[in-house]
């Protein structure tokens, strides 16, 4: 695959905010590569039309490619039934997919879990009957919260999303689209009971504008977003578990997986353990905010960590 070579600008750019946040402590190291049946084919890896999952897909294709495989990096698949549909038909061998998203999307639960690992438990076992092996989690989860100021949540004692009732009258923002639904603004209201919590949609981004303005009390966010890193703001717990558990794991199918050697999920199982809240907020800021290509990104990200 052709690589751009990272300038040390960029490195330098992208490193001065990850060290802050401390991303590249770990000193992993990939396991060597090996000569096995695996190197003889190529893995074709994808992603989904987001910065995250474009990182994610990067991460994956470059340090796969440095054990020596013969890598195929497909990105802008599409929406899961769509990236998943081509995991089963043998299109792709490979790619990112959040527990819940599985669970929800794709097989259809509808109840509430308890926790992150009984989420990763019934993923594994469910895509474990559509012949596909997931590996190791993710730290890090990417999934809806409210978020509101340092100010706003020192002022009415505010830790959890259940503390919200009874404070008053506020307005909360979200995008149009994620209104309805049982995780949308009508399903927070009547899960949480909060009938105090006026509405106001805005476009997915400028949130975090109406919220420092004082526009808005509080916010629909993603807990990987990058100005999170960046903000005074307060993400709320969600004491009641609405909005469920999105840890990262990687989908390898089974014929796929036995091909490959066994330095294939050692790499894909201690990338994984590198990637916390902290340091996804800083590569998606990098390709988000700093306009740094997805590769460099995952590059720089892998060659501080050792692993590539």
């Amino acid at each position: 695959m052709q690589r751009r070579t990272i300038t040390r600008r960029s490195a330098l750019g992208l490193w001065g905010l990850g060290a802050a946040a401390g991303v590249a402590a770990l000193s992993g190291c990939a396991a060597p590569a090996t000569d096995g049946l695996g190197k003889e084919r190529t893995v074709t890896i994808g992603s989904k039309g987001f910065a995250e999952s474009w990182i994610m897909g990067e991460l994956y294709a470059q340090g796969i490619e440095a054990l020596g495989y013969t890598v195929a990096l497909k990105t802008n698949i599409g929406s899961t039934e769509i990236i998943n549909t081509a995991l089963q038909a043998g299109q792709i061998d490979l790619y990112p997919e959040y527990t819940g998203v599985i669970l929800v999307v794709l097989a259809g639960e509808e109840r509430l879990m308890d926790s992150a690992e009984e989420t990763f438990e019934l993923a594994r076992a469910w895509e474990a009957e559509q012949g596909i092996t997931t590996l190791n989690a993710t730290p890090f989860e990417n999934k809806n919260a409210i978020a509101v100021t340092e100010e706003f949540a020192a002022q009415h004692g505010l830790r959890t999303m259940s503390d919200l009732r009874g404070i008053g009258d506020f307005t909360y923002s979200t995008y149009p689209e994620n209104v309805t639904g049982g995780q949308g603004y009508e399903g927070i209201v009547d899960t949480y009971g909060l009938d105090n919590m006026q509405l106001k949609t805005l476009s997915i981004g400028l949130n975090y504008q109406a919220i420092e303005r004082g526009e808005i009390q509080a916010a629909d966010v993603f807990t990987t977003d990058p100005q999170l890193s960046r903000s005074n703001l307060v993400v709320l717990e969600d004491d009641l578990k609405l909005f469920g558990f999105q840890n990262v794991v990687p989908l390898m199918r089974d014929d796929a997986f036995d091909a490959v050697d066994d330095d294939v999920p050692a790499f894909l199982n201690e990338l994984h353990s590198l990637l916390t809240v902290d340091a996804i907020r800083v590569l998606n800021a990098a390709a988000a905010v700093n306009r740094l290509d997805p590769a460099q990104v995952a590059q720089t990200f892998l060659r501080e960590n050792h692993l590539i």
